[in-house]
C-alpha cells in the first residue's frame, strides 16, 4: 500500500478534473487538494479501483465525488453511481456534497435514500431518475428487493466509511450489493482502518486496486486542543456545568455511551438554562434532521449524542467536543473529536476520565501518539467571575433598548414616591430578572486527610456491612449472584470498565450489582444479581459493547455471593 508524497504547490486544476466540477470547487473556495484527494482522484479518473485509507475529517467525500462527477453521463437517465454510507447523517452529508460539486452540471440528479424516511419521496425520486444514489445498505437492499432501484447500468460504486459499516453489522448487505451489481463497475473503498474483513472484500471485488494510505504524525487533528479532566462519575454533571459556564464555545457535541443518557443529560442541561437537544438512534428521522438544522442555525448550542447518531456530522459551528463518557477504543475517540477542528479550524476536545478509567486514557494517548493535557475543574470563583461578566454584558446590551426611556420614567416615579435610592431599585429589578442565585456559594473546605496506619495482618477488626458502605460509598452485593455470559472478549478489545459502564447504564444497575468479571478470548463471564427482572433483561438484550450485541445469557447454577470487585 503506497503513501504518496504530495506537491505543496499542487492545485485541483492539476488533477485532470472536469472543468465544470472544477468551477464548483472554486465557488466553494477549495484551492489545493488534501493528501487523500491528491492521491486518489487521478487513479479514479483513470478508471482504476481504489482503496483509500485515511482518518476522518481528511476530505474523503470530495476524493470520490469529484472523479465520479467528472465522468458521469448526464444525458443518460439511469443510476450510474451508488455510494453506500453507514448512517443516515453521513448519507445526507455526502448527497449534499455531490449537489454542491455538481452546481455547474445542469440536469444531474442526486438522491439520498435511508431508513427512517418515508418511501414515497424516495420512490418518486427513483422514478424521475437519479444519476447518483447515496444510501445506507439496509435501505438500498430494500429497494433492490422491491425492484424500485435499478443498478443494471451502474458504473461507479463507493463504500464510504467501510470499517464503520462492517462494525454496524452491514457486512452481508454490502457483499450482496457488490455481488448483484455489474461486474465491470469501478469500485472505490474508503476506510479509516483496514481490518481483515475489509481486506478480504477488497481482494474479492476490486481487481488491481490502487491502495493508498494517508498517514499523519498523529491520528487526531493538530488544530484540536485536547484536554482531560479526572472526575468521579457522580460529579460529572456538575463538572460539565462549570465547563459550559467558563469555556467560550460556539456550539458543542457531548458524547455519551447510551441512548437513554442522551435524553437524560439533555434534559438536565435544559433545566440548568442551556439550549441542549439529544440525538440517538431512536429519534425519528424528521426530528433528527430538525435538530441538526437547529444546531447549524444557532437555535440550539449543545447536542448530546451517541457515536452512531453523530457519525458523518459536520457542522461548522462546532467548536468543542466533550467526551462525557470515555470511549473504549481509540478509533471512536478520533472519530468523536474529528467533529471539531476540521478544515483548518481550531477546536477543543475535553475528555472526562474517572479514576478507574485511567488505563483507557493511556491507551488513547498511545494510539494517537499525542499527549492529552490534564485540565483543572473550574473553581467557584472562575464560575462567579464569568457570571458577573455576563451580567454586566447584559446591562450594556440593554442600554440601547428603545424601551429604556419608558422604564427610566417609571423608575424615576418610583424613586420619588417611595424615597428609595436608584441603586436599590436597580438591584431589586436585577433580582426580579434573575432565575435563582447569581453566584455559587463557596465550596466547603475539604476534610483533613487521615493518615493511614498499618495494622499487623489479622489485626483488622471485621466491620459491619453498613459501616463498609459508608466508608467506601459503594454497596456490596446483598443477594444471590449468578454468572452471565456475554459475547465480547479480549479479541473485541473490551475492558472491565466498558462492560460495567454499558451494562450499568443500559440495565439501570449500580456498581454494587457487579461481582467478578472474567474476560476470555471471545466472551466474558460477569457476576450479576441472580434475579434480574424481565425489564432489565429486555434492556440488556439491546446492549452493545464495541459495536457488538452482548447476547447476555445466564449460565447454569448460581454463583456464590462474592464481594470481589470488577477489575477495572
Amino acid at each position: 500500500m503506497s503513501t504518496p508524497e504530495q506537491d505543496p504547490q499542487q492545485t485541483f486544476a492539476d488533477l485532470g478534473i472536469d472543468e465544470r466540477v472544477l468551477r464548483a470547487l472554486n465557488d466553494v473556495g477549495y484551492e489545493s487538494p488534501s493528501p487523500i484527494q491528491a492521491a486518489t482522484i487521478p487513479p479514479l479518473l483513470a478508471g482504476r479501483h481504489v482503496v483509500g485509507l485515511a482518518q476522518t475529517g481528511t476530505g474523503k467525500t470530495a476524493a470520490f465525488a469529484v472523479p465520479v462527477l467528472s465522468r458521469i453521463d448526464v444525458t443518460q437517465r439511469t443510476t450510474q453511481a451508488l455510494v453506500l454510507a453507514p448512517t443516515r447523517e453521513l448519507a445526507i452529508q455526502v448527497a449534499e456534497a455531490f449537489v454542491k460539486y455538481a452546481k455547474h452540471l445542469p440536469g444531474l440528479h442526486v438522491l439520498p435514500i435511508y431508513g427512517g424516511q418515508a418511501y414515497g419521496g424516495q420512490l418518486a425520486g427513483l422514478r424521475r431518475g437519479a444519476h447518483v444514489v447515496v444510501g445506507t445498505p439496509g435501505r438500498v437492499i430494500d429497494h433492490l428487493s422491491k425492484g424500485t432501484l435499478d443498478l443494471t447500468q451502474l458504473r461507479f460504486l463507493v463504500l464510504d466509511e467501510a470499517d464503520e459499516m462492517l462494525n454496524m453489522g452491514f457486512a452481508e448487505d454490502v457483499e450482496t450489493i457488490l455481488a448483484d451489481t455489474p461486474a465491470d463497475k469501478q469500485v472505490a473503498l474508503f476506510s479509516a482502518t483496514m481490518p481483515n474483513q475489509i481486506r478480504r472484500i477488497s481482494k474479492k471485488y476490486l481487481t488491481d486496486a490502487a491502495e493508498i494510505t494517508i498517514t499523519s504524525k498523529t491520528m487526531t487533528a493538530a488544530a484540536t486542543r485536547q484536554r482531560y479532566l479526572q472526575v468521579s462519575y457522580p460529579r460529572k454533571l456538575d463538572a460539565l456545568t462549570r465547563i459550559l459556564e467558563v469555556e467560550d464555545f460556539d456550539a458543542m457535541i457531548i458524547f455519551v455511551r447510551t441512548k437513554q443518557v442522551t435524553e437524560d443529560l439533555a434534559e438536565k442541561l435544559r433545566a440548568r438554562g442551556f439550549n441542549a437537544a439529544a440525538i440517538n438512534g431512536d429519534v425519528a428521522q424528521t426530528q433528527r434532521e430538525r435538530t441538526i438544522g437547529q444546531l447549524k442555525s444557532g437555535a440550539i448550542d449543545i447536542l448530546v449524542a451517541t457515536d452512531v447518531a453523530a457519525r458523518g456530522l459536520d457542522v461548522e459551528r462546532i467548536s468543542h467536543v466533550v467526551n462525557f463518557d470515555i470511549p473504549t477504543d481509540s478509533e471512536s475517540y478520533v472519530h468523536r473529536i474529528g467533529r471539531t477542528g476540521r478544515a483548518g479550524r481550531e477546536g477543543d476536545a475535553v475528555l472526562f476520565v474517572t479514576p478507574r478509567e485511567r488505563h483507557l486514557l493511556s491507551s488513547i494517548e498511545r494510539a494517537t501518539r499525542q499527549p492529552i493535557t490534564e485540565m483543572q475543574l473550574p473553581t467557584v470563583d472562575d464560575v462567579n467571575t464569568q457570571r458577573v461578566a455576563k451580567f454586566a454584558d447584559s446591562i450594556t446590551a440593554n442600554l440601547a433598548s428603545d424601551q429604556l426611556p419608558l422604564f427610566r420614567r417609571l423608575i424615576d416615579d418610583y424613586v420619588r414616591e417611595h424615597d428609595v435610592p436608584e441603586g436599590d431599585v436597580a438591584a431589586a429589578l436585577a433580582v426580579l430578572n434573575q432565575d435563582g442565585p447569581l453566584l455559587l456559594k463557596p465550596e466547603p473546605p475539604a476534610p483533613p486527610r487521615r493518615e493511614r496506619t498499618e495494622r499487623p495482618a489479622g489485626d483488622r477488626p471485621d466491620r459491619p456491612v453498613r459501616e463498609r458502605v459508608e466508608r467506601t460509598g459503594r454497596k456490596e452485593p446483598t443477594g444471590p449472584m449468578a454468572t452471565y455470559r456475554i459475547s465480547v472478549g479480549r479479541r473485541h478489545k473490551v475492558q472491565p470498565g466498558a462492560i460495567v459502564g454499558a451494562i450499568a447504564n443500559e440495565g439501570g444497575l449500580g456498581r454494587g450489582d457487579f461481582g467478578h468479571i472474567d474476560i476470555q478470548a471471545d466472551h466474558s463471564l460477569v457476576e450479576l444479581p441472580a434475579d434480574l427482572s424481565a425489564d432489565t433483561l429486555g434492556k440488556l438484550a439491546r446492549t452493545r459493547i464495541s459495536g457488538k450485541l452482548i447476547e447476555l445469557t445466564k449460565q447454569d447454577g448460581p454463583s456464590p455471593n462474592r464481594t470481589a470487585r470488577p477489575r477495572d
